[in-house]
């Protein structure tokens, strides 16, 4: 199977290189863009790069990675968006939800789901948002 094009906005490069490293080495993930702000995102977004995944971390150095869900959201974007903050509250799944969002991860305690969501998106074993495990708290 091919890798999974992945563009993750995150800010915190310490994250960054983790869940790269991570996910690179554990779910067959090729990361093929990153930005660290809301503006940044939503300029690579623009170029029209084809990817597979989005992950977004929602407070970011500069704007929101809510910002960058309605960025894709308007642009209609066939790749899949998920988010993986510390903060997802029932307010932050519902809002991000509405955005466009398929799944929210809490990086604290749900980064095994996130590894798991990447794995059966790569392996095919999910071809359809609606074929993968949804979240509970939403």
């Amino acid at each position: 199977m091919p890798p999974l094009k992945t563009f993750i906005v995150e800010d915190n490069p310490v994250i960054y290189d983790n869940l790269v490293s991570t996910l690179e080495e554990l779910a067959n993930v090729q990361v093929v863009g990153h930005a660290r702000d809301e503006r940044g995102a939503v300029d690579w977004l623009r170029q029209g790069d084809r990817f597979d995944l989005m992950i977004v971390d929602i407070f970011l150095l500069t704007g929101s990675g809510l910002g960058v869900l309605k960025a894709a959201q308007d642009a209609q974007l066939p790749a899949r968006r998920v988010v993986l903050t510390n903060y997802a509250t029932a307010d932050i799944r519902q809002r991000c939800a509405v955005l466009g969002a398929d799944r929210v991860f809490d990086k604290s305690c749900e980064l095994e789901d996130l590894i798991t969501y990447c794995e059966r998106m790569s392996d095919g074993t999910a071809t359809a948002p609606g074929d993968l495990p949804l979240d509970p708290r939403r």
